[in-house]
């Protein structure tokens, strides 16, 4: 079993044991999209793929955070908030724009990218280095704008 899935676990237990609903929750949340992914693909999955799935939940409530603030659902909102905070605990420290700029140059370089076509090399390359520690959307336009796109 992988490290992170072994400390998600654990905290699950922790929570139960001070009765801590929100959290406990939020754990639940994790465990079971985490249970999901390897229930549909038939695998054990290591710590790079449960970070992206709490890469893609952190998504969502981004997401949600946005729809709940124009619906004027402020208390949804800081539910979400909530979520976000406990699902950050287990991703990798986010990266400066600078260390992000520096990556996405040297993976230009070391691919020899040129073009809109060699985009999916490059990408190819970060996307393991950068998992959960910078928004890949983000990312992927930084690539557009170094390659004329």
């Amino acid at each position: 079993m992988s490290e992170l899935k072994n400390r998600i676990n654990e905290d699950v237990k922790s929570a139960m044991r001070s009765k801590d609903k929100q959290r406990l929750g939020t754990l639940r949340l994790i465990t079971a999209a985490i249970k999901q992914r390897e229930v549909d693909e038939r695998i054990e999955m290591n710590d790079a793929a449960i970070l992206a799935v709490l890469d893609k939940m952190l998504k969502q409530r981004k997401d949600s955070i946005e729809q709940y603030t124009k619906a004027n659902r402020i208390d949804l909102a800081d539910v979400e908030q909530a979520e976000i905070v406990i699902v950050q605990e287990y991703l990798p420290t986010q990266l400066s724009e600078a260390e992000v700029e520096q990556l996405i140059h040297d993976a230009i370089s070391a691919t020899g990218a040129s073009s809109m076509q060699d985009m999916g090399k490059v990408m190819g390359q970060l996307k393991a280095k950068l998992q959960g520690r910078a928004d890949m959307g983000a990312v992927s336009g930084k690539i557009k704008a170094q390659l004329g796109g």
